[in-house]
């Protein structure tokens, strides 16, 4: 009963994370948009007006204004774009305690890697959340972050030494999630911590009849510009699972970077588009890295073990018995797996045949299952496995 209530919590808070995700990036995308398409208004619309925009959307026509710092009577109604963020960090806190600090043993600690007792791994993961935030906004408060730039390059070298560092201790998988939490972290409490703290003083500065302070505005402007170019990187991250040639790969920490600079280039391309300059070149440069992460990724990889002859399939059938059919069955016995992962079943010679190709992907090409090799299984018997697979996948022979 525990490990179903388990399983729609998964569901439920995953469903949550994705929507407010969606929500939080696209108020994200739409702002960055509508700065950089304002324009000084053409009629005089009073003082400390930046510019100003007209829009039409589902049959309705909208009328947008800026102001340099605030206006100088606050309306009654204001709405704050806060809670998609928090709701979002919350819902992926959850999904990640969830998943890697209550499944800690399965899927987060790699005894291959580093012998980690629970309670080690958890405190190691909330750890780097907590650093990543205080070197991110000690940056931020530092020279370098009033250079954009600089400050981009500085922030993905630490990023990707937090991957390196991560991928040597955690099992692939939970080293990726790690970074994408710490980004993700980085991003919520720029929003909990200066946007709208500083958003509130202003509002209180205004309603005392001072005069705001532009330094506010500057500062809040700034972690908003980092939190938009951080959105693609980290939503990679969110479906990097999918990709165990990425995550489970030699160098990964690398590919990971590389992926990042994708991102990165994507959100730039769009960001200069919609402020009027059209630079395709920064979209050839995002290709060119995608290819590169991909070719390097090809090479880097190591050959599939191989076997001279093609074993029987009551060998293979052991194999997978051995080392598959805990998690990988009608009725999981591995603790914490309820319900069969992606409902890939390989406890039946039906099932195993149509899943062969994936078990190829993740057994052999990959050895990223069993995860953290936590049934030891063999080169030879991955061999194995692989020549089965390639000389069709039979059974009964």
């Amino acid at each position: 009963m525990m490990a179903e209530l388990e399983t729609w919590a998964n569901l439920a808070i995953r469903w949550l994370h994705l929507v407010a995700g969606i929500a939080w990036i696209g108020s994200s995308f739409y702002f960055m948009w509508l700065d950089s398409h304002l324009k000084p208004p053409k009629i005089p619309r009073g003082e400390g007006v930046a510019g100003e925009l007209w829009s039409v959307h589902s049959g309705g026509f909208y009328h947008q204004m800026k102001f340099m710092v605030a206006p100088a009577d606050m309306p009654e109604d204001l709405h704050w774009f806060k809670w998609e963020a928090y709701t979002t960090w919350i819902s992926g806190f959850l999904l990640l305690a969830l998943i890697f600090y209550v499944g800690a043993d399965l899927n987060l600690i790699d005894k291959s890697k580093f012998d980690l007792a629970t309670w080690q791994a958890i405190a190691l993961g909330l750890g780097s959340l907590i650093v990543g935030w205080l070197v991110y906004d000690g940056l931020c408060r530092s020279p370098i972050g009033q250079n954009l730039r600089l400050f981009g390059a500085v922030w993905f070298v630490l990023l990707t030494a937090a991957g390196y560092g991560l991928t040597r201790v955690f099992s692939d998988l939970g080293a990726f999630m790690h970074v994408g939490a710490i980004i993700g972290t980085v991003m919520a409490a720029n929003v909990f911590l200066i946007i709208i703290p500083n958003q509130r003083k202003v509002v209180a500065q205004v309603l005392a009849g001072e005069k705001p302070d532009p330094a506010l505005g500057k500062q809040a402007k700034q972690r908003s510009v980092h939190n938009n170019y951080m959105t693609l990187p980290v939503l990679f991250i969110m479906i990097s699972n999918h990709y165990p040639m990425i995550f489970a790969a030699p160098l990964n920490w690398l590919w990971l970077a590389g992926l990042g600079i994708v991102g990165w280039t994507i959100r730039h391309f769009f960001n200069l588009k919609n402020a009027g300059r059209f630079e395709p070149q920064v979209l050839v440069y995002g290709a060119l890295a995608f290819v590169t992460v991909a070719v390097l990724n090809a090479s880097a990889r190591p050959k599939p073990p191989t076997v001279a002859e093609v074993p029987p399939y009551a060998t293979v059938r052991a194999i997978v018995d051995k080392h598959c059919i805990a998690c990988h069955a009608a009725h999981p016995t591995h603790r914490g797996v309820p319900v069969a992962p992606n409902g890939a079943m390989f406890d039946t010679d039906a099932g195993l045949q149509q899943h062969a190709d994936k078990i190829y992907a993740r057994a052999v090409a990959t050895q990223s299952m069993p995860q953290g090799n936590e049934t030891k299984m063999t080169e030879t018997e991955r061999a194995q496995l692989g020549a089965w697979i390639k000389a069709g996948a039979k059974v009964g022979s």
